[in-house]
């Protein structure tokens, strides 16, 4: 790739720092073949209104459609593998450089490239399994998959009789506060935060790079396109993430 002073600026930064924290969003997976949400034409939802959480709890016909919508459309998110992106992300994990990835995606390819579990916050949830909307008992999809295409919608929790639903955040869902507060947390400890593949436009999810700002703690942005951050940042790099990831991180 091109090499020019932003880049050399970003690799002097990930020198001199030991506990980066990277902020992902839906750009750092579009690379594994995965379609963001919110692009004007091309988002998931330009094309079908997203399913309002009230809407789900308080209707079983509209539950019955966001199964058979998840049990559509899960093929693409399952199937994805980690791209370069997530590969350089994960070896600087290994490496101690990095301590923390706070995400706002849900697609489990964090995990996937090698990350441990308890290193990756997810804002949003995780898309891979389901749980019960009041014990939080978790159920795996292929068994909730069966038992859909059987009865054509989904038994109440078997522990409580609870409403069970994907473990994902919907619109008009409270943020889960443990992943709020350990991301609030992860930033005030960093050295660098690194923003890959978000708009940043989406809050309060979008307050922790403004948080990092306001603690003197270097802002470095990845995203293809401008950001409304752009401007407090220390870097903004408008190229494409897993190559510019991977340069910089010294991986092919």
């Amino acid at each position: 790739m091109e090499y020019d002073d932003a880049i050399d600026r970003f690799i002097e930064l990930i020198d001199q720092s030991s506990r980066i924290v990277f902020f992902t969003g839906a750009g750092i997976s579009t690379e594994s073949g995965i379609p963001d949400f919110r692009s004007p034409g091309t988002g998931i939802w330009t094309k079908i209104k997203p399913i309002e959480f009230q809407d789900f709890v308080a209707s079983e016909k509209v539950r019955t459609e966001s199964w058979r919508r998840k049990f559509k459309g899960n093929d693409g998110m399952l199937a994805a593998k980690p791209n370069l992106g997530h590969q350089a992300i994960s070896q600087l994990i290994r490496h101690g450089k990095a301590s923390t990835v706070i995400t706002q995606n849900v697609d489990n390819l964090h995990q996937k490239s090698g990350i441990p579990d308890e290193q990756v916050i997810e804002l949003h949830g995780n898309a891979g399994y389901a749980k019960c909307l009041s014990c939080e008992t978790r159920y795996e999809l292929a068994e909730l998959h069966s038992q859909f295409k059987k009865l054509e919608l989904i038994e109440p929790c078997r522990k409580c009789g609870g409403i069970i639903k994907t473990a994902t955040i919907s619109f008009g869902q409270s943020m889960p506060p443990d992943a709020m507060n350990r991301a609030q947390a992860a930033t005030i400890e960093c050295d660098l935060f690194v923003v890959v593949g978000s708009s940043l436009v989406v809050y309060p999810a979008a307050g922790f790079p403004e948080l990092a700002v306001q603690l003197d703690i270097p802002l470095v942005i990845v995203n293809r396109e401008p950001t409304p951050l752009d401007s407090i940042a220390t870097l903004a790099i408008h190229k494409e993430i897993g190559p510019t990831l991977s340069f910089v991180v010294g991986i092919n």
